[in-house]
């Protein structure tokens, strides 16, 4: 990477959960950038999730808000229904409009924006699922000198959504389930603490 990631977004579908629990127990609660969860979810809208998450990290875990800004540190998850996407100013927007790839939140959509306001300071991981959502998100991040990073297809319970961004995008880091959280963990080290 060519600056400081500022940014990790995390795209996942069907059987992406638990990886995403593993992930994050993996990470310091000083973490120097934000991570933001795009997972595809039933459109009632429920703290579970947040709730969950918060057993498994020491990160702040909330859902993203309309207008709110992204802080080092934080664990965000976007609202059930709503497309999440990043302002320039590193800042939240929600949008209602029509799904993509049959989902809202479409991680196509979040890892676009994010491309748009980070460029390439941005890391997108891309977790099991058995739609294509994410692929063009990562090749749009690629574009723009962010990082990718895919789940190993074999260590996805639902391996269609990796595979395919591995079969359409020269993807940086494939890396199996449960090595995600370390490799995050090292991108993210200050140059003085490697």
């Amino acid at each position: 990477m060519t600056q400081p990631p500022r940014l990790v977004m995390i795209g996942g579908s069907a059987g992406s959960l638990d990886v995403i629990f593993r992930l994050i127990e993996a990470l310091p609660a000083a973490l120097p950038a934000a991570l933001v969860v795009v997972l595809h979810r039933k459109s009632t809208g429920d703290n579970l999730l947040v709730e969950l998450l918060a057993t498994k990290t020491s990160l702040r875990v909330k859902e993203a808000e309309e207008k709110e800004p992204i802080l080092p540190g934080h664990l965000y998850i976007a609202p059930a229904d709503y497309h999440l996407l990043i302002e320039k100013d590193l800042s939240f927007s929600l949008d209602d409009s029509e799904k993509v790839n049959y989902s809202r939140p479409s991680i196509d959509v979040s890892f676009e924006s994010a491309s748009d306001a980070c460029g390439a300071s941005l890391i997108a991981v891309l977790l099991s699922g058995a739609n294509a959502d994410g692929v063009e998100g990562l090749r749009q991040v690629k574009e723009r000198g962010g990082l990718t990073i895919v789940q190993e297809p074999g260590s996805a319970e639902v391996d269609y959504m990796p595979r395919q961004a591995i079969k359409n995008v020269a993807i940086d880091i494939v890396a199996d389930a449960g090595a995600l959280g370390g490799i995050i963990n090292e991108l993210l080290r200050q140059p003085g603490e490697r």
